[in-house]
């Protein structure tokens, strides 16, 4: 889905559409069922996931009231101390709250959490992975809009905290409340008009269990590139754990290694992952930069021939390392 670029409200309008929606829905649901208007609350009632217990609650998430039009700020907070940040609401506002729209966008609630070591991550949007996060540990935030279609539009972040099969609710973290009971249908219907938005932040030593191989690993890559390269190591690391075969998560371990000069060990993760690709033009251009750099360039040389050989896209770059050895070769000689 593309970013989302509504404006946030303030608590007292979320408070009376909260009402009115769940008034509006209720009544739709009488009246028609909820099948076609609420598809994946049906799908749940229908058929509970396997795998996901019926009942979970994480009591130890903490609770921040939400002050006006600041929600984006305090389920942040709510989801990065639940995991060991020390941050407030307040340290927030500056890096998501944007003053002229009175609101935060998507693009900034993921953007935040890397600044402080974590990896945050868009959930797919289906209903049952929210359950499964939470059942896992991890608390969920959800963009819902209260507004009442066609008229308004009032966006609202709020942090699932806890779920109830038996009755049908949700525990949230939402507003001024810091357990909100809230029935699965009202969470689907506000929550949809979004496409269904919700992100988690973990620290870099988890992966969210729903996560994806692919949408993961360009989750750790956008937190590397704002520049905190042990974090990333550590979340590369853990990442080979879950998907062992990922040659670009392995060079990106390898990578981060070599930024922080820790050479031996990127020789050794480059190492693993020649045994795994050996014809791989990257990772033995990179193998032999990194043993070159520990002054064994008649072994980078061989390596760097085999790359040569290899050609491809990198070509030029591999013939650039070759120079390189062959001019460490020469001066040390």
């Amino acid at each position: 889905m593309g970013l989302l670029r509504k404006v946030i409200p303030g608590l007292r309008a979320v408070t009376r559409s909260a009402r009115l929606a769940a008034g509006v829905l209720f009544v739709l649901t009488a009246l028609s069922g909820c099948a076609l208007l609420l598809p994946q609350t049906e799908a749940l009632r229908e058929n509970w996931p396997a795998g996901v217990p019926e009942r979970i609650e994480l009591g130890e998430v903490p609770f921040f009231p939400q002050t006006e039009y600041q929600c984006g700020p305090a389920a942040l907070a709510t989801t990065l101390v639940h995991f060991g940040v020390k941050i407030t609401p307040e340290d927030l506002v500056g890096q998501v709250y944007l003053p002229a729209r009175q609101g935060s966008l998507q693009i900034e609630m993921l953007a935040a959490p890397r600044r402080h070591g974590m990896v945050s991550y868009q959930l797919a949007p289906r209903f049952e992975d929210v359950l499964r996060e939470v059942a896992a540990g991890i608390p969920v935030i959800v963009l819902q809009d209260y507004g009442i279609w066609p008229f308004s539009s009032i966006w609202h972040y709020a942090v699932v905290a806890g779920y109830d099969h038996s009755t049908g609710d949700l525990v949230m973290r939402s507003g001024e409340k810091q357990r909100l009971s809230l029935p699965f249908p009202v969470l689907e219907y506000t929550w949809k008009k979004g496409d269904y938005w919700a992100m988690v932040t973990v620290p870099p030593d988890r992966v969210p269990v729903t996560a994806t191989e692919s949408g993961y690993l360009a989750a750790i890559a956008a937190m590397e590139r704002v520049g905190n390269p042990r974090a990333a190591i550590l979340a590369y690391a853990t990442f080979l754990r879950r998907w062992p075969d990922n040659l670009t998560a392995r060079i990106g371990l390898a990578n981060g290694h070599y930024a922080l000069g820790e050479l031996k060990e990127a020789e050794a993760v480059l190492r693993q992952a020649a045994d795994r690709q050996p014809d791989s033009v990257v990772v033995l251009n990179n193998l032999a930069q990194t043993i070159s750099d520990q002054k064994r360039d008649d072994e980078a040389l061989a390596l760097i021939e085999r790359a040569v050989a290899l050609g491809g896209p990198f070509a030029a770059v591999v013939r650039e390392t070759r120079e390189l050895i062959l001019k460490r070769m020469k001066v040390s000689n």
